[in-house]
């Protein structure tokens, strides 16, 4: 009876310390090893903290820019995403900032985006949307890939395409 309970105790712990190191592994291991490895790239942005990432800083720059009265321009940006806009400024073009555990990279420089928009070694795929938003939103080019992406987007194309989207003039009916 004794050897059993000295079995099961030293595997609960085993167990406890497995859990542990896989918390710590994709907790702070992976994150900080991400951010040392884009800051070698030249990629800079607000440090990661641990298991909310930089979530308490979005909140506040956003509290602060709802605070103030917006002025009447079209710049809504500052407004809208206070915190990527500080960023930029604080990082520049190109910066690295914290969703939780989740890495998220800003690119602000035309060259790059289209780099990213065009995809065309499947490097970057999208993500996932929540179940609500894809409710929402369907199956449609926002949300499908590969060979169902290819055939909406081969379809829709023709409506963009320049015949199609110059003005045809109206005729008036009249009615009786």
């Amino acid at each position: 009876m004794v050897k059993l309970l000295i079995v099961l105790t030293s595997s609960f712990y085993l167990y406890l310390l497995i859990a542990l190191l896989k918390v710590l592994y994709e907790y702070w291991w992976t994150p900080l090893r991400i951010q040392h490895i884009l800051r070698s790239q030249g990629v800079k942005g607000p440090p990661y903290k641990f298991i909310h990432g930089n979530t308490k800083e979005v909140t506040k720059l956003r509290k602060e820019a709802l605070s103030k009265p917006m002025a009447l321009t079209h710049d809504i940006f500052p407004k809208v995403m206070p915190h990527v806009y500080s960023w930029i400024n604080r990082y520049g073009k190109n910066s690295l900032f914290w969703d939780g555990i989740r890495a998220q990279l800003v690119i602000t420089e035309p060259e790059l985006v289209k780099e990213v928009l065009k995809n065309s070694e499947k490097a970057f795929p999208k993500r996932k949307p929540p179940i609500y938003t894809s409710r929402l939103l369907g199956d449609g080019l926002v949300t499908t890939e590969g060979e169902k992406w290819a055939k909406q987007r081969k379809l829709a194309n023709y409506v963009f395409h320049g015949e199609s989207l110059k003005v045809k003039p109206q005729t008036k009916t009249t009615g009786l």
